[in-house]
């Protein structure tokens, strides 16, 4: 009866890791010219030939980085901007490198003999890897000129481009307007 609690054990503790929160860690690099936000920090849209065609999933974009700007003190605002935001995102869907690894095959776990026996097998369909990026770029909307630029990269297996997008915007705006030199990481925890 005793053999039968440890597997009670690990699926209760599987089940649990299947609710709460996921980490999407990302690789940001930001450039700022920027001392302090202007005392009007508002912006507009703007969007490249290539992304007014694809106005939905453009769209779609572009409320993710709201969300993210608005949380950094930036506000909407179409007819009297101070800075013209140019966003973008995407993603490559590639098999995950694991496929080709060198425990290809089948494999499990059981009794046998005397004692345990184990193997290790890969997933079958082989697991789909996710890159993202995502970036923005902030121009004055006097003289055109860049005032910040961001950009942000995750790999991870979760399929929902929405919600690990609006994190990678976050991370993308993480110490504006004067973020760190250099490439950092910086990790945002979403709901499952």
């Amino acid at each position: 009866m005793k053999w039968i609690r440890w597997p009670l054990l690990c699926a209760a503790l599987a089940l649990a890791g299947c609710t709460g929160v996921r980490l999407v860690d990302s690789d940001v690099q930001s450039f700022s010219r920027l001392a302090a936000l202007p005392a009007t920090p508002t912006y507009r849209f703007e969007r490249l030939p290539s992304q007014q065609v694809q106005d939905a999933q453009q769209s779609a974009i572009e409320a993710q980085a709201a969300q993210a700007l608005a949380k950094v003190g930036l506000r909407f605002d179409a007819t009297a901007p101070f800075y013209r935001a140019q966003v973008y995102a995407r993603t490559d869907r590639q098999i995950s490198p694991d496929w080709y690894g060198p425990w290809w095959g089948w494999g499990g776990l059981g009794w046998g003999g005397r004692g345990f026996h184990g193997g290790l097998a890969m997933r079958f369909p082989p697991s789909t890897l996710y890159r993202r990026e995502v970036g923005l770029v902030l121009r004055e909307a006097a003289s055109g000129n860049v005032a910040y630029e961001t950009h942000a990269v995750h790999e991870g297996l979760w399929s929902d481009d929405p919600a690990v997008f609006g994190a990678m915007f976050d991370a993308a705006l993480s110490g504006f307007p004067l973020p760190p030199p250099g490439p950092r990481r910086i990790n945002v925890e979403i709901p499952r």
